[in-house]
This record gives C-alpha cells, structure tokens and sequence, in this order.
C-alpha cells in the first residue's frame, strides 16, 4: 500500500474498513450495550418481583445471597437484583414494585462473589429498601 502523496484516499479507506477489527469500535458503532442494557441506558427502572431467590456465593466464600427475580415494567425483561442489608429480603414480598439499579461492578456485569447478578434493590414500593432495613420508615401498602 503506497504512503506517498496520493494515497490518501487509499490510506483512509483502509483505515475505516480495518477499524471494524477493533472490538472497542464496532461495539460502540453497533450500539451494543445499549442493546443488550436491560435497562436499556436508564441508571434505574421499576420492577414488579416474581420470586425470592437465594444464589450460592462464589468460592471460596460459602452463603446464599438473597436476590429477587424481577420483571421490569418499561420492556418486560427479567433479571435477578440483590437485596442489601440484614434481613432486606424479609420487606419485599411478590408482585411488589421494586427500583433497581445497576449493582457497580466492571462494566456493568456482576460485582463480588455474587454470579450472574447485576443489578441491586433500591426502593420497594416507593420506600427506600435502606430505610426500611434499620427502621426509619415503614413499607407502603400497594
């Protein structure tokens, strides 16, 4: 391929088809995390609970961390969110409305020894899940 003064056309071609290589490009070009977001770029969004689930934590920790599957009300996706603090899981019952939002690890995948969970329970019914768990404020009936 020719560097010299007329190979700019040829040199910029090559360029944009040789970008496409590049992981960091086409994901951004294709919009990518965007798609695959459940919350589709939103830094939180509301979800109705399917079930209480308890997930294993990853060696070499031993104890089941409580989650909740949810199935989130703006594109109907499920995904499972942790539930933080001592006992948290005891305020949210099924079919109550939760907000979620993304748990802070690498990227937006999973963080700690928690596997497959990226997402945390922030508020249930429109009380913070925090205020409930050391009592400053009570659960609203739905």
């Amino acid at each position: 391929m020719g560097q010299g003064k007329f190979a700019a056309r040829n040199l910029v071609r090559t360029a944009k088809k040789f970008r496409w290589s590049d992981s960091v490009y086409s994901r951004r070009a294709l919009k990518l995390k965007l798609k695959a977001d459940p919350l589709e770029g939103a830094p939180i969004g509301r979800a109705i609970v399917l079930e209480k689930v308890g997930v294993e934590a990853k060696q070499p920790n031993s104890a089941i961390r409580k989650c909740v599957r949810v199935q989130l009300i703006k594109n109907g996706r499920q995904v499972t969110a942790f539930a933080v603090g001592d006992g948290a899981i005891n305020f949210i019952d099924e079919h109550d409305e939760v907000t979620i939002c993304g748990i802070g690890g690498r990227a937006g995948r999973s963080m700690g020894d928690i596997p497959g969970v990226r997402f945390v329970v922030s508020g249930v019914n429109g009380v913070s899940l925090n205020e409930l768990v050391i009592g400053r404020a009570e659960k609203a009936r739905r």
